[in-house]
């Protein structure tokens, strides 16, 4: 896997809408200003916004080859050193005909996203690229108030510095409120945040467990499993899979069938662990952790696979930075979570 350069400020990073077109609808501008003024002055770096990245939700979704146009047009430009994703969605799947993989893999920069975004780091990992599991455009970037200083300090751990190790921390506060995007009077109104006494929970698993990190979005895998941006078989040898799911809530059924599809591929018995984010209200929050203990230790036979739970990554706030590709460690009896080498050069 080929690591892009580390961000520094006065870098340009593009903004690009590679699912939801919701960042160029009038109601939701402000957000979208609120997050490019922080870019600028928190991070010291140049947004420039792909030409159709604010056309709008109707035309993005009659028009999936201009939404690639800009991710190529992105990667190509020898000027823009990151790119970042304005949101997610539910149909990125959409931009993989129009992909040129030698772009991407003869280009690296950093990218960033997450939710539907899974399907574009997929993308990445075909092509041979590290890339970031991590805060988009319109939600991180535009928190109420201010962003998370939690998920501040792992942008600038993750992209702009080379860290050879970094510790992915527990939240002490978490929220999922949601305050209506389209009213700009909300911009001044912090979500309210609710302590995390829980922190990380070991579902299972002894040890120490390393592996490449590798993984995304739940509700995301159901689109990729079968097309070519699916990783054979021995690619997943010795990862760790991260999985999370979305503000949609999914029944913990789907979480079953999931885990299940692994195990009838083979890739069950492949991995070394899995690390599980908090999810969303907390909603099905023991469901999901009986659907892993069942499937994985019981009917896969797995007893021996560390789960690492309630991680902050994801849909709930505030969240770290995953890097694909990056050599990952879970202590099981510290019950935490480390990157074991820098994600750019």
């Amino acid at each position: 896997m080929v690591k892009p350069k580390a961000l520094k400020k006065g870098d340009q990073i593009a903004v690009v809408s590679l699912s939801s077109g919701l960042g160029g609808e009038v109601a939701f501008l402000h957000r979208f200003e609120t997050a490019k003024q922080r870019l600028e002055s928190d991070f010291g770096l140049e947004v420039v916004v792909m030409p159709n990245a604010l056309k709008g939700i109707d035309y993005l979704d009659k028009h999936p080859e201009r939404r690639a146009d800009d991710l190529m047009a992105a990667f190509s430009n020898p000027e823009i050193k990151g790119i970042f994703c304005m949101t997610g969605g539910e149909d990125s799947i959409r931009l993989l005909p129009h992909i040129d993989f030698d772009v991407i893999r003869n280009h690296p920069k950093v990218f960033m996203g997450y939710s539907d975004t899974t399907t574009n780091h997929f993308m990445m990992y075909k092509a041979g690229l590290v890339s970031f599991y991590g805060p988009a455009v319109m939600v991180e970037f535009a928190e109420n108030v201010a962003m998370h200083d939690y998920t501040e300090k792992y942008v600038y751990s993750t992209l702009f510095e080379k860290n050879d190790q970094i510790d992915i921390l527990p939240s002490p506060e978490w929220t999922s409120e949601f305050l209506d995007w389209s009213d700009p009077e909300n911009k001044g109104i912090a979500r309210k945040m609710i302590p995390d006494d829980k922190g990380y929970e070991l579902l299972q698993g002894t040890g120490v467990a390393r592996g490449r990190l590798l993984g995304g979005c739940l509700e995301v895998f159901q689109m990729l499993i079968g097309t070519e941006l699916w990783p054979a078989t021995d690619e997943w040898d010795n990862k760790l899979l991260f999985l999370e799911t979305s503000e949609e809530c999914p029944d913990p059924s789907i979480l079953k069938y999931f885990l299940r599809n692994l195990m009838a591929q083979g890739i069950m018995d492949r991995l070394n662990g899995i690390v599980f984010g908090k999810p969303v209200h907390e909603k099905y929050y023991d469901e999901y952790k009986e659907v892993l203990m069942r499937v994985v230790a019981e009917e896969a036979g797995r007893a021996d696979l560390p789960i690492l739970y309630n991680v902050n990554f994801g849909h709930a706030s505030p969240i770290c930075i995953l890097p694909y590709g990056i050599e990952a460690m879970i202590d099981c009896e510290d019950k935490t979570l480390t990157l074991c080498e820098a994600a750019v050069v």
